[in-house]
């Protein structure tokens, strides 16, 4: 979905017939996919945001870009429905032979349409989740805090926006956890351990927000940094598995940076930090953790 597509971004919000009318807010990406490419996230999403789910008075999902196929978006219909039998989810593409290819897939619950960032509801609805992976990873960066707004402008009032970015087979994955008020929470760095190098290969994985700052002086360089200091302190315990040597590394990251998430988490080859402290220096986005985490 090239920043061309974020001039004009109208008001946001817009839903229903109106929406209809509107010109799809940013532009057609390449649209690149696989089966369960998707699935740390959607993982992260059921099991950090399940009490979230459970307690949707109208349990809606929405899945911005979901590509060429929207194969993880039926995945992740199938994941949430685990935590909410009667949840909707909602997939959206600006391209729009890749919705008519789609509707062939549409079921009871799923449903695609045209639209972008400005995520066309149907008035009165609301999201109570909205994923974006690897869409805002083809913008420039100030072309992000923008469809940010425009994505979570169509959150319930607690709702959660999850944008990030992933490798081909989902091997390797980043995204943030960002709150109704377009302020992003939390950061999650998660991998397969089998195979995995160091820590710091996840930068090539950051979200747009986060991947031109990985340099020395900003502190997503020296939140990667500590991590692989953390990583090389715990390699004895190679020996025993990746998985113990991780569990290790993020204790160890925890003496000194705000991680969030409970070692059950982690064990999943997940870490989950505060935003605000990996966030761009001089960057007026920043928040809290989300109470879910605790």
């Amino acid at each position: 979905m090239g920043t061309r597509g974020m001039s004009g971004l109208g008001t946001p919000g817009a839903g229903g017939r109106a929406a209809s009318r509107t010109r799809p807010s940013g532009v057609i990406t390449r649209g690149t996919t696989n089966a369960n490419r998707l699935r740390r996230v959607d993982r992260w999403l059921t099991g950090v945001h399940g009490r979230l789910l459970r307690g949707a008075a109208d349990p809606l999902v929405v899945d911005v870009g979901y590509g060429a196929s929207p194969v993880t978006t039926l995945e992740m219909l199938r994941r949430l429905r685990t935590v909410r039998a009667d949840v909707a989810v909602v997939g959206f593409e600006i391209d729009p032979e890749r919705v008519a290819a789609a509707l062939a897939h549409a079921e009871g619950g799923l449903s695609f349409a045209r639209g972008g960032f400005e995520v066309p509801l149907p008035a009165g609805r609301s999201a109570t989740a909205i994923r974006a992976f690897n869409v805002l990873r083809q913008y420039d960066e100030d072309a992000v805090p923008a469809a940010w707004a425009r994505m979570c402008a169509r959150l319930a009032p607690n709702g959660v926006l999850v944008e990030g970015t992933c490798d081909e087979l989902g091997r390797r994955a980043v995204w943030l956890g960002i709150g109704s008020d377009a302020r992003p929470r939390t950061v999650t760095f998660a991998t397969r351990l089998a195979g995995f190098g160091r820590p710091s290969e996840l930068a090539e994985r950051l979200p747009k927000a986060l991947i031109h700052r990985n340099v020395p002086g900003e502190p997503v360089h020296a939140f990667l940094a500590a991590f692989d200091r953390a990583w090389d302190l715990h390699a004895p315990l190679a020996a025993f598995g990746a998985r113990q040597r991780w569990l290790a590394a993020t204790d160890t990251l925890a003496r000194d940076w705000p991680v969030c998430d409970r070692p059950a988490r982690r064990r999943q080859g997940e870490v989950t930090v505060a935003w605000s402290a990996v966030a761009p220096r001089g960057a007026e986005i920043s928040a809290g953790v989300i109470d879910t985490f605790r």
